[in-house]
């Protein structure tokens, strides 16, 4: 992305950084090899000049999952961000499917965040998702669980007590994300908070694991509230525009899953309790 340019907003040549991912041709700058499946940082390149950056995940690059058999990850990930786009949140980057160098695959913008060693941040800040050590937690962080650290020392798995990690949180129990670590949390430097990674999402069995446990049971804002019984509505639709967009991605009886997980979640306005062992992706980061 053009510095100071914002998802949607003109880029080089008049054309939106949203076109760009859509149409740019897509060249590949390099790869994330901590990623489980094929994850290629690229630069989608309009014949107009400039350039956005975004993460290309082909399709033939992904592991399959016995309990994901349904569709593609790639297609979860295009779907979840359709959700977040839906409820008017904006916490997914703009996620498209299209054709790269090596076939078909995800396209998700590309999020610019803090650098540590910039000075941009305070030298005690701690992450939105982190580690502390026991008796540091500071007053505006929730505690998740306690572990030990590689070198078996005590640490606690706090994140933060932050409206828009909220809004994320809630999110997670619609799209039933069996996969939120820390990591794939990242705090823009447009001051919005973007969840990542949503390739094992919106199955139909209950396969919520999370980092995001601080507000187990607490009552969800009312905002959040009127967005989600929207959702519901514009899926029970029987001209649901928003169920044709989902249906090339994910099953009918997924997206009714998804429509039962939205009325449940706007009736209730509490967050869901966890199960006794509190189910978190492992590692959290």
């Amino acid at each position: 992305m053009q510095p100071g340019e914002a998802a949607g907003e003109p880029g080089t040549g008049g054309i939106t950084s949203d076109d760009a991912l859509r149409e740019g041709e897509l060249v590949i700058v390099g790869r994330i090899p901590t990623a489980s499946n094929a994850t290629l940082v690229c630069d989608a390149t309009p014949s107009t000049g400039g350039s956005v950056r975004c993460v290309y995940k082909p399709i033939r690059g992904e592991v399959p999952l016995w309990d994901f058999p349904d569709g593609t990850l790639a297609g979860r990930e295009v779907a979840s961000y359709l959700i977040s786009e839906a409820l008017g949140w904006h916490t997914i980057p703009t996620t498209v499917m299209r054709d790269g160098p090596l076939g078909p695959g995800m396209v998700q913008r590309w999020i610019d965040t803090p650098d540590p060693d910039s000075g941009d941040l305070p030298a005690a800040r701690i992450d939105l998702v982190d580690l502390c050590p026991p008796g540091t937690v500071p007053d505006n962080y929730r505690p998740i669980l306690r572990a030990l650290d590689p070198l078996g020392e005590q640490v606690v798995l706090v994140h933060a007590d932050d409206p828009r990690l909220l809004r994320m949180a809630v999110l997670d129990v619609i799209l039933n994300n069996a996969d939120r670590k820390g990591g794939h949390v990242l705090e823009g430097l447009d001051g919005n908070v973007y969840g990542v990674d949503h390739g094992i999402c919106l199955h139909t069995d209950d396969k919520l694991r999370t980092v995001l446990w601080g507000w187990a049971g607490d009552q969800i804002p009312g905002h959040l509230i009127a967005d989600i019984a929207t959702l519901a509505e514009a899926l029970e639709s029987d001209d649901s525009q928003l169920r044709a967009a989902l249906a090339p991605y994910i099953t009918n009886d997924e997206i009714d899953a998804l429509t039962l997980r939205a009325i449940i979640l706007a009736e209730s306005g509490r967050l869901p309790l966890p199960p006794p062992h509190r189910p978190i992706p492992w590692p959290p980061f």
